[in-house]
């Protein structure tokens, strides 16, 4: 049977800051990527939002950006070497912290924002952020921009790489993610979020804002948590899922059935 992951990024609120929806969210989605305190999230978040994934049977992962709260993780900051792995080994060690305190385990690994980016097509970024999940624990499952260099990169390295698609974002014809300032490069429609990722998931396929059909692979479907309205898009796509016969599930579920 075809299967499919979704997962959503969370936990991102901070202080009395509240960014999401996460409790409406979470009945949707197989995964959670939690923010670590570094772009979003503090350790009351962190403890709130592991409890809140554990108790719906989902996969808890790290969700490590840049240490940017004023930026959200999403401007690129200027790093040198060896910052990156020490910033990915750092959140990942205290996500794992708060699931180990709930009787959970954490799962996966996915970077944020602007780190996500870099790493995904930046050979020396790449390098750091395989070099970390391997030393942390190399039995994670690493979800990165599908097609990317950092997850041929990571593969090579043996470790478990779960290849991600966005199926709200308009992709250019060379399976790179639009840049958001670009025409049609964010989805805002349902019904055309539906139809795209039954094409994608049956088919392996997506056409991008030139008109050309790419081929893509997708382990796992991303959903933006701080986007509005995100738990009816997760919704439209967890039913599309399950109407056509996909199994809906985390990576590695289904290893344990």
């Amino acid at each position: 049977m075809v299967s499919i992951d979704i997962n959503c990024d969370m936990g991102e609120s901070f202080g009395s800051y509240v960014i999401g929806e996460d409790e409406k969210v979470i009945p949707f989605i197989t995964s959670a990527n939690i923010a670590c305190g570094y772009h979003a999230g503090d350790p009351l978040v962190m403890a709130k939002t592991v409890y809140l994934a554990k108790e719906h049977h989902v996969g808890i992962g790290a969700h490590p950006g840049y240490p940017d709260l004023l930026g959200y993780g999403r401007r690129a900051l200027q790093t040198f070497p060896g910052e990156i792995k020490n910033y990915l080994l750092y959140q990942m060690g205290a996500l794992r912290a708060f699931a180990e305190a709930a009787g959970a385990r954490l799962r996966h690994v996915k970077p944020h924002g602007a780190l996500y980016n870099l790493i995904a097509h930046n050979e020396a970024a790449a390098m750091e952020a395989v070099e970390a999940v391997k030393a942390f624990d190399p039995d994670l499952f690493f979800f990165i921009l599908s097609g990317s260099l950092c997850a041929e990169m990571a593969e090579a390295f043996g470790l478990r790489v779960v290849q991600e698609v966005f199926p709200d974002r308009g992709y250019l014809s060379d399976g790179q993610l639009a840049p958001r300032g670009m025409e049609r490069a964010v989805i805002h429609d349902a019904s055309a979020v539906r139809t795209r990722v039954i094409k994608l998931v049956a088919e392996g396929r997506i056409t991008s804002i030139e008109g050309q059909e790419i081929e893509i692979k997708a382990d796992t479907l991303c959903v933006h948590g701080d986007t509005p309205g995100a738990w009816k898009l997760a919704r439209v796509i967890r039913q599309a899922m399950e109407e056509t016969g996909i199994e809906v599930t985390a990576p590695g579920k289904q290893e344990n059935k």
